[in-house]
């Protein structure tokens, strides 16, 4: 691979995940930094991504933004690790599926963290909160992989935002979903990904 791969972040953000997925493909990438309310939403980044967030990845012309389609584009860069299923395989589905069962998640979480009242379910794209922790619950019990029998980018996004939320406490805290996060949270990338992160945080 002769293009760059260039990560536009924050440490405090999605950008986390991204950095994890980044580290699991032992790919070079160049880090640019990004601030809230300022050069976030800079013209020279908004040329990059009108939307003025991160997380972005630039791989020489091509950008892609979304933490799901980060993970996703990079999964496909580096087939020999095996981050995602083989395309048609019966693994493959699971692996779209649960990457995926992220959005209505966050959406979830997000109308819990505002304090509001929950959409009614009909509109709401995650359903009733009932429902979609307890789909949730189902797929991760007794399990430590979720598209095969390897670790898969999948796996990567339910353990990261599962204990994102689990760690604000907006998500209750019931065995499956934390003993998949830990199964995952001592991985060298994490690990690796989380000292990246840290160690920018506490710069001045």
């Amino acid at each position: 691979m002769s293009a760059q791969l260039t990560f536009y972040t924050h440490p405090m953000s999605r950008g986390r995940t991204v950095r994890w997925m980044l580290e699991e493909t032992g790919l070079p990438y160049d880090t640019v930094l990004l601030e809230y309310g300022g050069s976030m939403k800079a013209p020279e980044y908004r040329a990059i991504n009108p939307m003025g967030k991160v997380p972005a990845l630039k791989h020489g012309d091509t950008v892609v933004t979304e933490v799901a389609a980060i993970c996703l584009y990079l999964a496909d860069l580096v087939p020999e690790k095996k981050l995602a299923p083989p395309v048609g395989s019966f693994e493959r589905g699971s692996y779209y599926r649960w990457i995926s069962f992220m959005a209505p998640l966050e959406q979830l979480m997000m109308a819990k963290a505002s304090g509001g009242n929950l959409p009614r379910p009909e509109s709401a794209g995650f359903g009733t909160e009932q429902d979609l922790l307890d789909t949730l619950e189902a797929a991760l019990q007794g399990r430590t992989h979720l598209a095969g029998e390897t670790f898969t980018a999948a796996d990567l996004m339910v353990a990261a935002y599962v204990g994102w939320y689990l760690q604000f406490k907006l998500l209750e805290p019931r065995p499956a979903f934390t003993a998949f996060v830990e199964a995952h949270s001592q991985r060298p990338a994490g690990l690796r990904a989380d000292d990246i992160d840290n160690a920018l945080l506490a710069e001045p």
